[in-house]
């Protein structure tokens, strides 16, 4: 490996390392309540040091919420293909889902709370890779319930995730295979419900 591509890999790492001190912060304190200084703490730097990696706290911002929105969306997209139907298609799709939500719960505090504060093209593209990422679910769902008209599978889509993104509130007293499992049935009736 090239003295350039280490170097490459190691800054990758350490805008991932900001990234993930960040969101921790903007979800306990809040995007207002968090100060760069606050964020180069976290990772053992000082505030001003992270304009290397960032031009400010709301490129940061914009750039962890497009990072996940691009990662689920990407992620669906090849577990959708991959599976040989539609049924395990949408299994995949759940797993995929619940592992994010048991996995990351302050960035979806931080979505739920704070993508108001990204600037308008990057919150723009964030919409955007999560609508491609509802239609994924939503193509899987017209496959499996081909008699529900699209706008319901989505209304039904987007209640799922209402239910699967309750982790920042509703994890912790149970093991990670328990609240994947609880969820992952919940989900299913949920929307078997499509059909009623």
């Amino acid at each position: 490996m090239t003295t350039a591509q280490t170097s490459s890999r190691n800054r990758g790492s350490r805008r991932a390392e900001i990234l993930e001190a960040a969101a921790e912060l903007f979800a306990a304190r809040g995007f207002h309540g968090t100060s760069i200084e606050d964020i180069g703490g976290a990772v053992g730097t000082s505030g001003p040091a992270l304009y290397r990696h960032f031009s400010g706290k709301e490129a940061l911002l914009a750039e962890m919420l497009l990072d996940i929105s691009e990662r689920l969306h990407t992620s669906a997209a090849g577990r959708v293909t991959g599976a040989p139907d539609a049924e395990h298609a949408l299994d995949s799709l759940l797993t995929g889902q619940i592992e994010f939500a048991l996995s990351h719960p302050a960035l979806i505090t931080v979505h739920d709370r704070e993508l108001g504060n990204v600037p308008e093209p990057a919150r723009r593209q964030i919409r955007r890779l999560q609508r491609l990422y509802v239609e994924e679910w939503v193509t899987v769902l017209s496959e499996l319930y081909p008699a529900c008209p699209p706008p319901r599978l989505r209304a039904a889509t987007h209640a799922v995730f209402g239910l699967l993104n309750s982790t920042p509130h509703s994890a912790g007293e149970l093991t990670s295979e328990a609240m994947a499992q609880l969820l992952r049935g919940m989900a299913r009736t949920a929307l078997a419900a499509v059909q009623s």
